[in-house]
């Protein structure tokens, strides 16, 4: 890993100019969702799910959404239990992001994302999806919470 991989939002604000487009991971057991931002890094929108095969496959598909939509960092969702420890999920995360360190320099920001899931589920219920339409989407709205939140912050510094 290089020495810029896992930094902190505080860190990514001070050595980065705020113009390019950010990526939101949520790295589930079977898929990845995945948000982009806009290029201001104000607002999060939801890209698509990536059906999980082998860390080579995934990593390629993450590879090209970097060079088609010119990503400058990933935000990747910190799955925390809720009193902040962390457990099995928050460990295969951890691994999965020093096994993406290997194939690209680009920063790797980890943020919590404690009720991220939740808050998408409650949102597409709202919206009156139905199941299988929430099943398709709510990785990818996950995603869009993690990184939305991360934004959030990044404006406030």
């Amino acid at each position: 890993m290089n020495a810029t991989t896992n930094i902190s939002l505080e860190e990514y604000a001070k050595m980065e100019a705020r113009i390019g487009r950010l990526a939101g991971l949520d790295y589930g057991t079977k898929t990845i969702g995945v948000s982009i931002s806009d290029t201001m890094q104000t607002i999060s929108s939801g890209l698509e799910t990536i059906k999980r095969t082998k860390f080579k496959n995934d990593a390629a598909r993450l590879l090209e959404i970097i060079e088609e939509h010119e990503v400058k960092a990933f935000v990747i969702g910190l799955p925390l239990n809720m009193d902040g420890t962390e457990g099995p999920r928050v460990q295969s995360t951890k691994a999965f992001a020093r096994n993406l360190a290997n194939i690209t320099p680009l920063p790797l920001i980890f943020w919590d994302e404690r009720m991220s899931t939740q808050a998408a589920e409650r949102a597409l219920l709202e919206a009156d999806s139905s199941r299988k339409r929430r099943k398709e989407v709510i990785d990818k709205m996950a995603a869009t919470y993690i990184l939305q939140g991360a934004l959030d912050r990044l404006a406030a510094l």
